[in-house]
């Protein structure tokens, strides 16, 4: 499975990047493609101060360009969005596909004084469902947000679903460089799974600090090896994936044969 993430700062309304780098992918016969979270819409930070108005013409623009170059290339679009219903603005993760359009509200949002997207957004606090699942080529995939890698819950989830690979799109900042990177590594590693994390760049300037995204976007296998791995540039990253090495891991640690004699 050939994917691919695309690590970019802020958008906005253009789009000429994103028409770049996906015909560049669809060259390298890439069958999806991931982007970090707040690369189509403003930062958090900044969203605060817009119309509500605003952020729908932005969501609105964006789906568009989006279904139009999924179509176009055959490609499946993961993309982070701010989309606006019934006057209500939600944080989602959406999946375009040549022929229909899925979207996945994120189910736990940062909830910090200084970055309180649950107290802004309008995404309901309910009992933890699943995530988005779904199947390219074969090969599974699930999507969750990178906050909801933290959560043990998201995960209990998606233990019997069999995913090859699960998609993180995110938006880390300040000095947590390490401790991401321990993390993601043993989710994949205890899961036997890929993680395909795709990390923004950039800055946001606030009146008395800067928040700085580092980038980092790394493919990790399903035995927790760093494959690739991106530093704190504008770049696109091709993986490939096997769903045989998915296999062979779970046979070799065999942690889901052991608690499925353990479930009743």
């Amino acid at each position: 499975m050939i994917a691919a993430v695309l690590q970019l700062n802020a958008q906005g309304m253009s789009s000429t990047k994103l028409y770049n780098y996906v015909r560049i992918a669809s060259k390298k016969n890439v069958k999806l493609l991931l982007l970090g979270e707040y690369v189509l819409n403003p930062f958090f930070k900044e969203l605060e101060h817009m119309s509500v108005s605003m952020i729908k013409e932005q969501a609105l623009h964006q789906i568009k360009v989006l279904k139009e170059l999924s179509a176009t290339y055959n490609m499946l679009i993961i993309a982070p969005l701010i989309i606006v219903k019934k006057n209500k603005v939600y944080k989602c993760i959406a999946k375009f596909a040549p022929a229909s359009i899925s979207y996945y509200n994120q189910q736990i949002l940062i909830n910090y004084a200084h970055w309180n997207e649950e107290k802004f957004f309008a995404n309901e606090v309910t009992k933890v469902q699943s995530p988005m699942v779904f199947k390219l080529d074969g090969f599974k995939f699930a999507v969750i947000s990178g906050f909801e890698l933290h959560f043990d819950e998201i995960f209990a989830k998606l233990t019997n679903k069999n995913i090859d690979c699960l998609l993180v799109p995110s938006v880390s900042t300040f000095e947590s460089y390490e401790r991401w990177k321990a993390l993601v590594l043993c989710r994949a590693f205890t899961h036997n799974m890929y993680i395909l994390r795709a990390n923004r760049i950039g800055e946001y300037k606030a009146k008395e600090s800067t928040w700085k995204f580092y980038g980092d976007s790394v493919l990790v296998s399903p035995n927790a090896e760093l494959t690739n791995h991106l530093g704190n540039k504008e770049e696109l990253m091709i993986v490939d994936m096997s769903h045989t090495d998915v296999i062979q891991a779970r046979r070799m640690w065999g942690f889901k044969e052991a608690m499925s004699k353990r479930i009743h």
